[in-house]
């Protein structure tokens, strides 16, 4: 598999990320820097990104259903050099499903995810699963 993506900015103005049919605002200006994300923040939403979409992938392969499943990412940026740090998250599943298995699908979501295995290389990261019930 490969992947493309384009982006674009003009000077004092913030960016703009091209994927497919969608486009993504992101602050490269001190003017948006409380509004738009940035890019640690992208990065950080892209694990979040490959882990939901695993997460779905997996419902089926490990025959659960849910009716939604929340991340919370937090991440500690490092100095020198600059980098992504100490990454840990908290994946809550809402289930009444008995079969869910939160332990295999941690395990499934750490060995086959694109990004995370990407991000582990170079990052700590740790998490958590847990399952609620539905909403």
């Amino acid at each position: 598999m490969n992947y493309q993506i384009k982006a674009s900015s003009m000077a004092n103005q913030d960016a703009i990320i091209h994927i497919k049919e969608s486009d993504i605002d992101f602050g490269t200006t001190v003017a948006t820097a409380d509004s738009l994300p940035n890019p640690a923040e992208l990065f950080l939403g892209s694990l979040a990104a490959c882990m939901l979409k695993n997460v779905e992938r997996f419902s089926d392969l490990l025959k659960f259903t849910y009716s939604k499943a929340t991340l919370d990412i937090k991440a500690t940026r490092l100095e020198n050099p600059p980098r992504m740090d100490q990454i840990v998250y908290n994946l809550t599943i809402y289930s009444d499903d008995e079969k869910l298995n939160t332990a295999l699908l941690k395990k499934n979501l750490e060995k086959f995810g694109t990004i995370y295995n990407t991000v582990k290389l170079s990052s700590s990261i740790a998490g958590t699963v847990n399952v609620k019930d539905n909403v």
